[in-house]
């Protein structure tokens, strides 16, 4: 069995007074290659992300409640609703902004992954999936929905596996991966034991 360490989120203000839980990096755990950033986000108007640039990785957003708006200099405009991901490419440099939109609090996660060294320079990209899409399946003890791995339209490009697991009381969820694969499981509502 491999090592199995607890980390605690540390809660942060981001962006434009923006509140984040967030797991790494920070000063008690920096990263696990390839994810380089892991943040649970709360964001109530007026707070939010203004323009701002970023490069070489990629960021995965999953929005559990709220609305949030996507705007970059690729010239995407889009809003973000409950269940839905967007994934941008930064590669040689996007600039965007991320704003809560319909005057409640954003309520998600966003995910960064670092772009293979050989990848830090390709072109920008954005993809947005709707909550419909994200491939969901219920199992005896709860559900699962699968932001990216087999059936997700959700594309990047290292191979990971990211999914929501809702769990009953008592629930049970088996994961297999692969004997080299890194991982970490992020407890938001509840608490879980690992076997």
């Amino acid at each position: 069995m491999n090592e199995i360490n607890i980390i605690e989120s540390v809660e942060l203000m981001e962006g434009r007074g923006a509140k984040v839980k967030r797991l790494f990096p920070t000063q008690n755990f920096l990263h696990l290659d390839p994810f380089v950033l892991l943040d649970e986000f709360f964001v109530t108007p007026p707070a939010g992300f203004p323009t701002h640039p970023h490069k070489g990785f990629e960021a995965v957003t999953y929005l559990l409640g709220g609305a949030f708006r996507h705007t970059d200099n690729l010239g995407n405009d889009t809003v973000l609703k409950p269940g839905g991901v967007q994934r941008f490419t930064a590669g040689r440099g996007l600039r965007h902004s991320e704003l809560p939109e319909g005057g409640k609090t954003s309520h998600g996660f966003q995910l960064w992954i670092n772009l293979p060294r050989e990848m830090k320079d390709i072109e920008p990209s954005y993809q947005q999936v709707e909550g419909e899409d994200i491939p969901e399946t219920d199992f005896e003890g709860g559900k699962v929905r699968t932001v990216i791995g087999e059936m997700s339209p959700v594309m990047v490009h290292s191979e990971i596996l990211y999914q929501d697991i809702s769990l009953k009381k008592s629930g049970k969820y088996d994961l297999h991966s692969h004997k080299n694969y890194k991982g970490f499981v992020y407890v938001f509502n509840g608490s879980i034991s690992i076997n």
